[in-house]
């Protein structure tokens, strides 16, 4: 365990303590929908098309973004949005072997319930696009025996008046490196860049729709991710629509 002092505020009542500030921007009571089974397929989900060997890119990612993807790191999770509106993604982990991307795995996914923003701010339900490292993670369950520097804490519970389906949402967590403070709890919520700019986004477990700007999977691809995400490989997260991730 690290950083417990980092999480050791309660969320209690209708108080906005430190907590449930970062929770409201991962998800929230007025969500809905229900608990979607681990690796289940909703439709278009999976793609077939980026299963190609041999990678020497992120397929579907233009250069822009492509760019933007540290030559040292050899671990990306990406992040498929339908579209600009939607909340239904799909998450691919690409490993690199050599100076070639190898496909490891993918799952059914959600985002943000109104889509995706390249200019992202507080309240506005659509997930960041970029590129964005991941260096902590955490949660309400014991480490699983994760790489990346974990924080275990119940004080991750999501509050029990939101919608039972989203109690098991902060199970576990991974942050997404966007306006926080690198080498802290996913729940510190400290924003450099301000408040008005959001933050608290994380990967974190599935309640079966789009969330307030966090990216959402089973949990046996959380479990999966916090077990093989590696500091030493320098993971990152690409993640946006189609149309953005191509520009």
């Amino acid at each position: 365990m690290r950083g417990a002092g980092a999480v050791r505020s309660a969320v209690a009542g209708a108080a906005c303590g430190v907590l449930l500030m970062s929770l409201t921007s991962c998800g929230s009571a007025g969500d809905g929908g229900s608990a979607q089974k681990d690796d289940a397929t909703p439709g278009q989900a999976q793609r077939a098309d980026t299963r190609a060997v041999d990678l020497k890119r992120i397929p579907h990612v233009g250069d822009r973004l492509q760019s933007q993807i540290p030559a040292k790191s050899r671990q990306v999770v990406a992040v498929y949005g339908e579209g600009r509106d939607s909340a239904v993604s799909t998450v691919v982990l690409y490993t690199k072997h050599g100076t070639t991307w190898d496909r490891t795995r993918s799952w059914p996914a959600h985002n943000g319930k109104k889509g995706w923003t390249t200019d992202h701010h507080e309240g506005d339900k659509r997930s960041p696009v970029g590129v964005f490292t991941l260096t902590d993670a955490g949660g309400v369950l014991p480490d699983p025996g994760a790489k990346l520097p974990y924080t275990e804490s119940a004080s991750f519970e999501a509050p029990h008046y939101w919608a039972k389906s989203h109690w098991h949402d902060f199970d576990y967590v991974i942050a997404i490196d966007y306006n926080r403070v690198k080498g802290t709890s996913p729940s510190d919520p400290t924003r450099p860049e301000g408040q008005s700019k959001g933050g608290s986004i994380w990967l974190h477990m599935d309640h079966g729709s789009g969330t307030s700007a966090c990216v959402s999977l089973s949990k046996s691809g959380m479990s999966y991710l916090l077990r093989t995400l590696d500091p030493e490989q320098h993971p990152v997260v690409v993640m946006g629509d189609k149309a953005e991730l191509k520009a």
